[in-house]
């Protein structure tokens, strides 16, 4: 199993929800975060002043899912996500020793 790690622009949310819904991917965690990569922030106007926002608000998605599904899940995260512009994100990929669904005790692929 592997634990798949989204950053992603906040837009781009349902987009990503449906198509990972459509292959197969059973849930999801969605969490807000703010931080900032090459863009290094942005410059926005407020009652003609210029703030400097340092850290960028985005979504980390997050979906834990059987290693023979992995490299759909990440074309499919590239496809929905992807806007060809500085800061569509990452996706970090890392493996993860084991699932237990807590109300049943399953464990493994079964508590997916």
């Amino acid at each position: 199993m592997k634990k798949i790690e989204a950053i992603i622009r906040v837009y781009r949310l349902d987009e990503v929800k449906n198509q990972l819904l459509e292959i197969g991917v059973k849930g999801m965690t969605v969490t807000e975060v703010r931080g900032f990569g090459r863009q290094r922030g942005h410059a926005e106007l407020y009652r003609g002043r210029e703030y400097q926002i340092d850290f960028v608000p985005k979504l980390k998605v997050e979906v834990v899912v059987p290693e023979d599904i992995v490299d759909r899940v990440i074309e499919t995260l590239i496809k929905a996500a992807k806007t060809e512009q500085v800061g569509d994100g990452k996706i970090f990929i890392t493996p993860v020793e084991d699932v237990i669904r807590i109300r049943t005790s399953e464990s493994g692929k079964d508590a997916l």
